[in-house]
């Protein structure tokens, strides 16, 4: 008897069971987010990535209805945020600011630990940085022109942040559609390109305008082009490349990811305050006077934007030669 109540009860409690699981996690959903979120920043306070998504964070959590934390974790060429971040539950509430290392670290580090295709998901840019080649004030070339002119004649260096970083990647694409060589130099970051490019030690660097607006303006720098389609806003006198001649354009988002596996709903919240955010005058207006482009990308445009650079970088780096450390 007793047996056969419970071979008739058990089946009900399941069932039970398993309806207030699927309720209280729709539940939960539909309460996202009930606590403050986190973006892991892998740079040092700061730099651009670390200034945009501050200003973005900030606006986000408006829409979202609660804070929205900037935590910076630097160090290991990005990879210790990264890592970081990956190793948290997929649960919407931490998130990570990257940029193009995010594609390129698999391909110069021989245990990167991640994978920009599986471990996560995009959430959407924050902007996107056209680059400009920037050149001392002293320095003689005063057009693109003249630069390669000069460089099939004389023995020339360039400056960059980072090996295998956008600068460097930007600078050999740029010798390459020129057919012209000059001597890469690697600094610690674009910012400790400008003293030595300032004395002529260096004979350029791509940078993007927010961070060389200062030299540009103080005429300690010059911009001779911008590698962007179209001429940028805040530069209505310095020319694209296309329309020197050579069809040449390079830049770098700045965007935010979510560990893969995150719930839906969440992702397309985030993605929506994102939107809200960019939006606005204060973050999207601020953001294209420093000559940005924040047009906005869905999560998934976003995510199969992110599986094509990877794809692409691999050529890059095979055709650059990196080397694997």
């Amino acid at each position: 008897m007793i047996h056969k109540f419970l071979k008739t009860l058990l089946p009900r409690m399941l069932a039970a069971t398993t309806c207030a699981l699927i309720a209280n996690h729709a539940l939960a959903q539909g309460n996202y987010p009930s606590r403050p979120i986190r973006i892991v920043v892998c740079t040092a306070p700061g730099g651009a990535t670390d200034l945009t998504t501050r200003l973005v964070a900030q606006k986000m959590s408006e829409k979202l209805g609660q804070s929205v934390v900037v935590e910076n974790k630097p160090g290991a060429d990005t990879l210790l945020g990264i890592l970081y971040a990956k190793e948290q539950p997929a649960d919407g509430y931490t998130l990570v600011a990257q940029s193009l290392n995010f594609s390129t670290l698999p391909y110069i580090k021989k245990t990167p630990g991640y994978s920009p295709t599986k471990d996560f998901i995009g959430v959407g840019t924050m902007s996107r940085v056209p680059f400009l080649m920037v050149v001392g004030g002293e320095e003689p070339s005063k057009t693109v022109s003249d630069y390669v002119a000069r460089a099939k004649k004389e023995h020339l260096s360039y400056g960059h942040g980072g090996t295998a970083g956008a600068p460097h990647i930007a600078g050999e694409l740029f010798l390459r559609a020129h057919n012209i060589q000059a001597q890469a130099i690697p600094y610690k970051g674009n910012g400790a390109v400008m003293p030595d490019l300032i004395a002529g030690r260096v004979s350029f660097l791509f940078d993007a305008y927010v961070s060389s607006s200062g030299f540009l303006t103080s005429g300690r720098a010059r911009a001779l082009a911008v590698a962007n389609p179209t001429r940028l806003s805040v530069l209505p006198n310095v020319p694209t490349f296309k329309e020197l001649g050579v069809d040449f354009s390079y830049g770098v988002w700045l965007g935010l990811l979510a560990k893969a596996g995150t719930p839906p709903d969440a992702v397309n919240k985030l993605s929506e305050a994102l939107r809200y955010a960019l939006a606005s005058e204060e973050v999207g207006g601020r953001l294209r006077s420093d000559g940005s482009d924040v047009s906005f990308m869905t999560p998934r445009d976003f995510t199969d934007y992110l599986a094509r650079e990877y794809e692409d970088m691999g050529k890059v780096a095979g055709e650059l030669g990196f080397t694997k450390e």
